[in-house]
């Protein structure tokens, strides 16, 4: 989860009048570990265990505390006005089109329904003619359901969803059928999950499909339920407990699993990644029912689709880390006999695991999204690697989601900072590009914000992006509060994107900047690599440099900057928070990461082995060891007021991780404020009903306002921003 519009998770409880004395007690407990000969002391090991009912005790009673300090702090109620104005109005987005039997459907998002639902309608230009197929609200109308993902059957009939619960992730396949929107035959459990995800596709005749498959009850210990994910084949109207075994026995316990099906012969691709860490391995199940192996995990490719004349196309990276297309001959799979089609160029050839879009193909054309180190585009190129007729592209901005569409059409979503998403139609060959009717539409403007792109400069050097948003005219005289925001990790690409409850920030004078650090993927595989594993250290650096950047360029000063992350991106705060307390005066951090020693420990915790390293290793562990924020926290220092979020149900992030970075913070500085809001019906943020937003989103912007001396005042032709000496 990557900034303050994707990381979720908060409690919605009564507010209290003033806030109580202090946190709860935390008693030490100290447990020492020796790794590598270096004697490691954690005194709050105890908290680790949510089935003790005394941890569950201290983390209601650090809600109840932070419940009493966010609800007394100033104009609470005047900001939740405006922050429900904003984020239940009834907006209309579209997401996950998917074009199959002549129509186009899509997840639909509109407030104030408290999760999105699927429709279906003739083309992006007729969305009054929509139906919905399937509404997850009607299921459960406490917003408690969410759909992981959906795919439609080739010939348009029928829909298959994946359904969890309270942000679990915990996804079973249900079956739809699209005329009447009832459910169809069986229910296919345990199908996705928390970090390693899920994927389904559809025979070529629609009998049945390929989807991944979890251990079920006795096959695994319990250690192992979310891990050994495999490929199976289910045929509709026959019992799950029948499905057919297709492959992956032999894949890695943390084997990471994306399905696709050629519908012309019926040949099956599944991408395997190897935990989170961006070595992947691909195999195809041949017309004849055998699999076959095409790269390993230490081969260059990344991403691939099915091509034409039986074949592959696939991005590579290994000696171009900025990405080049290749075909490979099913025919005679082998790499050494890839053709290289598009070369390496000055720009990121996008690669994303959980995203298919990002390289499309149609009847004479492949679409691409690239990278131009934050901001992306897409460019087509005929099957023999011509450039053909681009589409062109907004300012700072992102370009996403191809979805074929017939002949060689494609629609196309792009978004920036102060521009709401929209989907276009393109055609490579004629040049053709139109604005569709899926165009959202929000109560607010950002026409008086403009974007600029500047570059902060990194302890060893490196020229580092931040995109920062400001009020047209703004002076740089260092009075403005200043957001800043983060994440740096696994290769995710940190775009521009559109976010409506920013503008509740911008009214009050806030600037909004944010960065685009190495561990990232926005300058190819080797800024990825300059921040993972031992390398880990540049991440921070990047960061703090962009927030000096803020205060030396006049945007503000230490006293009015406050830094938000969530994920690997709480990681990042915590980071920050213990190697610059002084650069800042308020720390928002959603489900982050903060003890790096114990990690990997956590029952999701080898996927991200491949991209933190391992403890066991001594390099690695030295580097672990030397930024983990958890074990730098220091008695006697002062550190800004810190708010964290974290849900009970994450399966990507161990809530234990907030609660012992809440103690050592508490018991390091007693008279500081740390908080901790543990949800008890969200998780890492995917899901978060609507309802549950808005009010995590009040919490934030109160403390925020509140920590950086920012007076609410309520928007209209007269008022403005004031500030007024920071609360504590």
């Amino acid at each position: 989860m990557k900034t303050r519009r994707s990381v979720l998770g908060l409690i919605l409880v009564l507010p209290v009048a003033t806030a109580l004395a202090g946190p709860p007690e935390t008693p030490r407990q100290p447990v020492t570990d020796t790794y590598h000969g270096v004697k490691v002391v954690d005194d709050y090991r105890w908290l680790e265990d949510w089935s003790d009912p005394k941890v569950q005790a201290w983390s209601e009673a650090q809600n109840r505390y932070a419940r009493s300090v966010l609800d007394a702090l100033p104009s609470v109620e005047a900001i939740r006005e405006r922050v429900t104005e904003v984020l239940s109005a009834p907006v209309v987005r579209y997401g996950s089109l998917h074009e199959a039997g002549g129509s186009l459907f899509a997840m639909k998002t509109e407030p104030p329904k408290q999760q999105p639902f699927i429709v279906v309608m003739p083309s992006a230009h007729h969305p009054g003619d929509e139906r919905v197929v399937l509404d997850p609200n009607t299921l459960d109308p406490t917003g408690g359901t969410s759909m992981d993902w959906f795919v439609p059957s080739h010939d348009g009939s029928m829909i298959a969803v994946s359904l969890s619960h309270g942000g679990s992730e915990a996804g079973d396949v249900h079956t739809f059928d699209v005329a009447t929107g009832a459910e169809v035959h069986e229910v296919v459990p345990r199908a996705n999950g928390g970090t390693a995800g899920g994927s389904l596709a559809w025979a070529p005749d629609d009998s049945g499909f390929y989807y991944t498959r979890y251990p079920r009850e006795g096959e695994r210990p319990a250690d192992d339920m979310a891990f050994y994910t495999q490929v199976y084949y289910h045929t509709l109207g026959t019992p799950t407990d029948k499905d057919r075994y297709e492959a992956g026995k032999d894949w890695p316990r943390i084997a990471e699993i994306q399905l696709e099906v050629n519908p012309a012969d019926g040949k099956v691709l599944a991408t395997v990644q190897k935990g989170d860490g961006g070595e992947f391995a691909v195999h195809v199940r041949g017309s004849d029912g055998s699999w076959k192996q095409i790269s390993d995990f230490t081969d260059p490719i990344v991403q691939a689709t099915f091509g034409p004349h039986d074949s592959l196309l696939a991005i590579s990276r290994g000696d171009t880390p900025r990405g080049k297309i290749q075909r490979i001959d099913l025919a005679d799979p082998s790499l050494s006999r890839a053709v290289t089609i598009i070369p390496q160029g000055d720009d990121t050839i996008v690669s994303d695991f959980w995203d298919s879009s990002v390289l499309a193909t149609t009847d004479s054309l492949i679409y691409l999204t690239y990278q131009l180190g934050g901001p992306s585009v897409v460019r087509a190129f005929g099957y023999d690697g011509a450039p053909a007729k681009s589409p062109r592209a907004l300012p700072v901005s992102t370009a996403s989601g191809i979805t074929p569409t017939g002949g060689d059409s494609v629609l196309f979503q792009m978004a920036s900072y102060v521009d709401a998403p929209a989907w276009y139609e393109c055609n490579g060959r004629t040049g053709a590009m139109t604005k569709t009717a899926l165009a959202t539409h929000y109560p607010v403007d950002f026409s008086d914000c403009e974007v600029v792109r500047e570059f902060a400069t990194s302890k060893d050097g490196t020229k580092v992006p931040v995109n920062i948003v400001r009020k047209k005219g703004l002076s740089l005289d260092g009075s403005h509060p200043c957001l800043v925001t983060g994440y740096g990790g696994y290769g995710v690409n940190i775009t521009p994107g559109f976010s409506a409850a920013d503008r509740v920030l911008i009214e009050q004078g806030f600037v909004l900047a944010e960065a685009n650090i190495r561990g990232g993927g926005e300058y190819g595989e080797e800024w990825h690599t300059q921040g993972n594993l031992t390398n880990k250290q540049n991440v921070f650096d990047d960061f703090a440099a962009a927030c000096r950047y803020m205060i030396d360029s006049g945007y503000t000063t230490t006293t009015k900057l406050a830094i938000l992350g969530g994920s690997n991106g709480g990681l990042l705060m915590g980071a920050t928070l213990t190697q610059h307390p002084d650069l800042m005066s308020a720390v928002v951090s959603y489900v982050g990461i903060y003890d790096m020693l114990r990690v990997e420990l956590s029952s999701n915790g080898s996927f991200n082995i491949p991209e933190f390293g391992t403890v066991k290793n001594p390099e690695q562990f030295k580097a672990l060891y030397a930024y983990s924020p958890y074990h730098h926290v220091k008695d006697g220092v002062h550190y800004p007021p810190v708010l964290f979020l974290t849900g009970a149900n994450d399966p990507r992030v161990d809530p234990l991780q907030s609660r012992k970075m809440t103690a050592r913070l508490q018991a390091a500085e007693p008279e500081g404020l740390t908080l901790l809001r543990t949800s008890s019906s969200s998780g890492h943020g995917i899901g978060t009903a609507l309802s549950e937003r808005i009010e995590q989103t009040v919490d934030v912007d109160a403390f925020l306002f509140a920590k950086l001396g920012v007076d609410y005042r309520p928007v209209g032709p007269q008022a403005g921003p004031q500030t007024r000496p920071k609360a504590r």
